[in-house]
Parts: C-alpha cells; structure tokens; sequence
C-alpha cells in the first residue's frame, strides 16, 4: 500500500453562501491529491503524457460526511492500496483541521496509449518506484 498526504486551504471562490466548499470542488481535491502523490515517487502527468500515456478518470465516488468550510485547511490522504494494471484506483479520506474525516472518495483511472488510443499498461518507471511500497 503506498499512501501520501497533502494540505489544500479551502478558498472563498470555492464556497457556497453558507461557507460550505460546493460539492463539485471535491473532485478536484482528489486530484490535486493524485498530482501530489505522483510528484512525490518523483513522476508528473506532464512526464506521462510526454511519454505519450494520458490516465482519463473512468469512474469517481464521493461520500460526504462533513462540510469543508472557508479558511479551512483540509489534508487530502491519497492511498492506492493494489499495483494497477491497466486501470489504477485511487482512494481518498478528507480531513478538517481538527482531523475529523469529513469526505471518502475513490477514483478509477485507465492508462492510454495516446498514440493508438487504446489501454495500455502503466509505464515500467512508474511501477518500479511503486512497487517498492507492496513488497
């Protein structure tokens, strides 16, 4: 299992009148905590699709438990828990800053050969830093 956590401060433009961060925002945490995570085995979507793998999310869940608020910093713990194959999932915990869990999420994604434009599986660099963490 291979997990990783990053910080992101809950911006007004993101709120709804209540202070409550809107519901659609959430998506977007969990990628920024995808991004992060990649940048810490060393690896960038940017390195992926110049090597001509794009990573299309297939499918998404979130479950609320508690509003993110305004001003809030909210850590986003990022874990996969199997290697991928063609497809990665990606599961997702939300904390407040008294680190109450206030959001569960998951995502799958699916590795693409750009050029062919059809599945394909994760590039040998990214499964060597990964594999490392489930042995």
């Amino acid at each position: 299992m291979f997990s990783h956590s990053t910080k992101i401060r809950v911006r007004y433009g993101e709120t709804d009148q209540m202070g409550y961060m809107y519901y659609g925002n959430y998506a977007q945490y969990y990628e920024v905590g995808r991004v992060e995570m990649l940048r810490s085995l060393g690896m960038s979507y940017s390195s992926m699709e110049a090597a001509g793998i794009m990573m299309p999310v297939l499918e998404l869940k979130c479950k609320y438990i508690k509003p993110a608020l305004y001003d809030q910093e909210i850590t986003v713990k990022t874990i996969i828990k199997t290697l991928p194959g063609v497809r990665i999932f990606f599961e997702y915990e939300l904390y407040n800053e008294k680190e109450e869990l206030i959001n569960i999420g998951s995502t799958t994604l699916v590795f693409v050969d750009m050029k062919k434009n059809k599945p394909t599986n994760p590039p040998e660099n990214f499964m060597e830093k990964l594999s490392v963490f489930f042995n």
